[in-house]
């Protein structure tokens, strides 16, 4: 998805896995910052929560979260490296959610109380809902959560995951951020209520199987499901403006930025996206 997308503009950016472990982040980020020749990393967990006491700089939004899933790289006067780290997941949800169509000030419910729960409740903020509820197994699992919606300037009211499949048909905006499969049998409970959601969006980030059963159920009763892969997308999009960015290349324009989407649209096996759609968000 990467590489697609710098092939495209033209820049000669590599980018490649690298397969470490938490104890090693640490001699990495040392080594990054000493060669001075990276323009940024993407970090995938474990290392998300460890990232954040590694890198020079966080953004609001990453250190609100308390994740990072975005290492952008600029060199100073010095030549080492100055390492700020970011969380795009954030944007991936909303621009996932705007293609969509989603509104602002919606009702929405989250499922699932985890890290990418931490990221929805901060996406959802960004579109100013009116009411977040967040539907969990263990309520005191799920305090860290409710207070980092606190840090955030968010009300959340935590909500017992008994009552998800009796209550989702009312909200606008639905993002389930359980493991794959995780939602299978409240889905089923879902499904036996005859609800009606036309209109309503359903965000399912465990994009493996897919469709999902609540994903299913969701569209049967007549709403719109957004599959997580989406949400991958956008993350990705907004990490190579970051990385472009650092790299020289300036801010993207309409037509770059949407021959990105559309050639990481291709990577990944999804229908291509208007370029110039101007809903997004960014």
């Amino acid at each position: 998805m990467h590489n697609a997308a710098y092939a495209a503009l033209g820049a000669d950016m590599p980018y490649e896995a690298i397969d470490i472990d938490v104890p090693g982040l640490a001699g990495l980020l040392d080594q990054v910052r000493r060669d001075g020749n990276w323009y940024g990393l993407s970090v995938t967990m474990p290392l998300k929560n460890a990232s954040v006491d590694l890198v020079d700089e966080l953004t609001p939004v990453a250190a609100a979260l308390g994740a990072v899933n975005t290492i952008v790289c600029t060199t100073d006067d010095g030549g080492s490296a100055h390492l700020v780290g970011d969380n795009t997941d954030v944007a991936g949800i909303v621009n996932a959610l705007l293609h969509a169509g989603a509104g602002k000030r919606p009702r929405a419910a989250v499922l699932g109380g985890g890290g990418t729960a931490v990221s929805a409740i901060a996406a959802l903020a960004q579109l100013d809902a009116t009411a977040i509820h967040l539907f969990v197994r263990n309520p005191q699992k799920a305090a860290g959560t409710a207070g980092v919606a606190q840090t955030l300037g968010t009300a959340v009211e935590l909500k017992s995951f008994d009552l998800a499949a009796q209550e989702l048909a009312g909200y606008d905006i639905v993002i389930s951020t359980l493991p794959p499969r995780g939602a299978d049998a409240m889905a089923g409970e879902f499904a036996a209520a005859a609800p009606e959601v036309p209109g309503a969006l359903l965000l399912d980030v465990a994009y493996d199987p897919w469709p999902s059963a609540l994903g299913q159920a969701w569209e049967r009763a007549g709403g719109t499901v957004v599959a997580g892969i989406e949400m991958l997308l956008y993350q990705g999009v907004e990490q190579v403006r970051q990385f472009t960015a650092a790299a020289g290349f300036g801010t993207l324009d309409t037509e770059q930025r949407g021959r990105v989407i559309n050639v990481m649209c291709d990577a990944l096996g999804v229908p291509r996206r208007n370029p110039y759609d101007q809903n997004m968000a960014g």
